[in-house]
């Protein structure tokens, strides 16, 4: 072990390739490993760090300022567990400030130590967007000691021995354990969030599901029961639902695809109203013929604009994905519905003569803007009569 000390240094990030950025060690003290993306969202880096999408990444935001808004419990988007089921940790330009924001019952800081999330400040975060944007998204190790302790040379091979998100399935520790009820819907001034009341029977199979995604079905006046990812076709059948939500998730759509797309075929196959979201897209394509690639940066914001092919109206929407659908792959039975206008890469398809589409972003947002809401509304519509 050949610990050095850094003068002035709390915090490092330590890249695979030998590159170490310095800075101030903030949140949670300790090491994680995993991959770096940047997002580019300008509010809401509670959500962001509770989504298990990014579950194994470490995340730089490009937006300078961030801790003003505090955190609270309401804006947490993971059902359950920490830092070990969403984002490792978190890199920042400035140190995080001091809540000032009516809604705030805990420091941005304070919370980070609790959840475990490591964090850096004091980073040239747009010289590490450069990096990623140039040469893709880095295997990394990001630690804080507050005496500035760190064996940059084990840190580095860490990194380095990393096999990184390809073939891993995360969806599992995302998920829930068992099956449970949900009757919230999305917030409202100044009650917070309503309790519903569904009519619409929907089995949304949870892959690492957000809240947002289950208060948007919930609003459309839907019954929600989520169940493992593990569950069977059979299973989620038995319930009589009427229509079946595949979820967002972390990882490798393939791996977690080996044993849910079997599964996700028996649920095309039933001509149950199916809607897939995010890993749900993905694999929802899979299960269809189509293929799924890894992207060098992924897309990770929420100010991306994609157009939706079936209105032609463009929208700006909540993006966070390292993996897309290879749009030259989609069989003939499949319809292209919306592309991303950064990239042209593919961001929903549906299927022909059946009451079953996905996309690629989150129609939720949480954070981000609202104009991909009417999705949830398109897969009420297609259960029939509410």
């Amino acid at each position: 072990m050949t610990t050095k000390i850094l003068p002035g240094a709390t915090g490092v990030l330590a890249l695979a390739d030998g590159t170490v950025l310095q800075g101030i060690g903030v949140g949670a003290v300790g090491s994680a490993l995993g991959e770096v993306v940047f997002n580019t969202a300008m509010t809401g880096y509670q959500e962001i760090l509770t989504d298990p999408s990014y579950m194994s990444q470490i995340l730089a935001f490009t937006f300078p300022h961030v801790g003003n808004t505090g955190t609270n419990v309401e804006d947490i988007e993971q059902i359950g567990g920490g830092s070990d089921t969403s984002a490792r940790g978190a890199i920042f330009r400035d140190v995080p400030t001091d809540p000032a924001n009516y809604r705030s019952d805990a420091s941005f800081d304070d919370w980070m130590k609790r959840r475990g999330v490591v964090g850096l400040a004091g980073v040239d975060t747009r010289a590490l967007t450069k990096i990623i944007r140039d040469k893709g998204a880095p295997h990394a190790v990001i630690a804080h000691d507050p005496d500035g302790q760190f064996d940059l040379d084990a840190l580095i091979a860490q990194a380095r021995a990393w096999t990184g998100l390809v073939g891993l399935d995360l969806a599992k520790p995302a998920s829930t354990l068992q099956a449970f009820e949900w009757d919230e819907g999305l917030w409202e001034w100044p009650e917070g969030h309503p309790k519903t009341e569904g009519r619409k029977q929907v089995v949304v199979i949870d892959y690492g599901v957000k809240r947002n995604i289950l208060r948007a079905l919930a609003s459309t006046g839907a019954k929600i029961t989520v169940v493992p990812a593990t569950t069977t076709a059979e299973e989620v059948l038995a319930r009589n639902p009427d229509g079946v939500v595949l979820s967002n998730g972390p990882g490798d759509p393939a791996a977690t695809g080996e044993y849910a797309v079997p599964e996700i075929q028996k649920l095309v196959a039933s001509g149950k109203p199916l809607m897939g979201i995010c890993l749900g897209h993905q694999m929802l394509a899979l299960a269809l013929g189509a293929r799924t690639v890894k992207m060098e940066q992924g897309h990770h914001g929420a100010n991306h604009p994609v157009k939706d092919l079936t209105t032609g109206k463009v929208e700006i929407v909540s993006m966070n994905h390292g993996f897309t659908v290879d749009r030259d792959s989609l069989p003939d039975a499949v319809t292209e519905t919306h592309v991303s206008l950064f990239d042209g890469t593919n961001c929903g398809i549906a299927v022909k003569d059946k009451p079953i589409f996905s996309v690629q972003h989150h129609p939720e947002a949480s954070p981000g803007p609202a104009d991909s809401l009417y999705l949830f509304d398109r897969f009420a519509d297609l259960m029939g009569p509410r």
